[in-house]
């Protein structure tokens, strides 16, 4: 692979990636793709199909600033000249140069993904970016009309749905309003990643605009991408809440440990054990794997009608209700009414403790084993009419939602009652 820096500056550095094709393509970088050797924005996918590059790397959170853009122009003639077919191409910062500078670079398309129309804040209000703009090195930096032409061809990739980046698109269409708009719902600001593919990449640059060829391909991409469903089910979980396991049951993933935070991770559980019937092949596909508890005796019931358990995926005590107690018993293991003793569950025929610590964080450990430093365990406590469980002197509560936390004051969300399972 045969590259050389061509510019840089305290702004670029600019690589040169030699080829055989007849397109030089600008590629250029964005927020995360900054310039680290002389790595180039897509730089396997264009290799492949043997594209002449220039590679325009930002070295700072800078959004290509235009002086540096002009000194770069002068300084390359001798490697674009040759070149009469041009194709600009970036996402989000890099997507904002690509069209800002396309009359510069005298290209015939660009492909921008989540493009920006500004970051100065009297352009547009936008808290991911405004942060970034510098007077000094941005001034007037929004696109104009003197930046793009008619001739040019111009995609713009992005979530119709996402009115962070929405509100850049709008006020690219009346300076573009030739511009061929490709729709990627569901994704947020994540194009790029969604639709990393080099035959995707080949045929933006390449492929005459159809835009029902290019919604076939983007596709044939997403169905291929644990990123896209990552994205997807993010985006539907709070509005279509049945969404969650026909993804699961129609498509193959087998996402990592890593690809969901706590939080995400701790919203779909309850989606899943509340709506269907959870099994270890869906927790699989989640990047879930656990040891499979299994053990049945008398729970306590709070003030909904709820057993309480100890979620062993998530770490923390809550409450279900009966019916998803019993299609997910695998997962939510009963806490047992055993007079006053520790908060106990039996998994794998074995006892455990539930123990926490002063911030509120739980875990399980052996019934033999020493406290961990800083934890105490939760108590069993029993009373004429109701069970009730402490930590310190506080009270563990349950709401409406199945969620716990510790309360100073005895009140009713706060006392449990013994009932068999399966008496419910």
């Amino acid at each position: 692979m045969e590259k050389e820096i061509i510019f840089e500056d305290d702004q670029i550095r600019v690589i040169f990636l030699k080829g055989t094709s007849d397109e030089l393509v600008f590629s250029f970088g964005d927020l995360i793709t900054r310039a680290k050797g002389s790595s180039i924005n897509a730089e396997k996918s264009l290799h492949k199909y043997d594209f002449n590059v220039v590679g325009i790397m930002p070295k700072q959170k800078s959004w290509f600033p235009e002086q540096s853009m002009r000194n770069m122009l002068d300084s390359i003639q001798p490697w674009i000249a040759p070149f009469s077919q041009r194709i600009g191409y970036g996402g989000s910062m890099g997507g904002y140069a690509a069209i800002k500078y396309s009359n510069q670079l005298n290209v015939q398309r660009v492909v921008a993904m989540v493009p920006q129309y500004s970051i100065d804040p009297a352009d547009v209000e936008d808290k991911r970016y405004n942060m970034f703009y510098q007077p000094d090195l941005n001034q007037a930096m929004k696109v104009g009309a003197a930046d793009v032409a008619a001739e040019r061809e111009y995609i713009l990739i992005y979530d119709p749905y996402y009115a962070e980046d929405r509100v850049h698109i709008e006020l690219l269409k009346p300076l573009l309003p030739h511009a061929e708009h490709l729709h990627l719902p569901y994704t947020n600001h994540d194009a790029i990643a969604v639709l990393a593919s080099s035959a995707l990449v080949h045929d933006f640059l390449r492929h005459p605009f159809d835009a029902s060829y290019f919604y076939q391909q983007m596709r044939r991409v997403k169905k291929n991408s644990k990123f896209y469903y990552r994205k997807v089910i993010e985006n539907l979980l709070p509005r279509h809440r049945m969404a969650l396991g026909r993804i699961l049951k129609n498509n193959d993933l087998k996402l990592d440990s890593q690809f969901f935070d706590a939080k995400q991770k701790q919203a779909i559980l309850r989606e899943l054990f509340s709506n269907k019937q959870v099994d270890q092949q869906d927790l699989l596909k989640l990047g879930i794997e656990v040891v499979l508890p299994q053990e049945k005796r008398s729970i306590l019931y709070d003030a909904f009608g709820h057993g309480l358990v100890f979620n062993v995926i998530s770490q923390k005590v809550e409450s279900y209700a009966p019916g998803a107690i019993g299609l997910n018993h695998k997962f939510l293991i009963p806490i047992y009414a055993k007079g006053n003793s520790l908060a106990e569950i039996l998994w794998n025929n074995q006892a455990f403790i539930v123990v926490m610590n002063d911030r509120q964080v739980m875990k399980l450990i052996h019934a033999e084993d020493a406290l961990p430093a800083g934890t105490q365990p939760l108590m069993l406590r029993k009373h004429a009419d109701y069970y009730a469980i402490g930590y310190k002197s506080l009270h563990l509560s349950t709401d409406e939602f199945g969620a716990a936390s510790f309360i100073e004051s005895l009140d009713d969300s706060s006392k449990f009652m013994p009932l068999p399972e399966g008496a419910e």
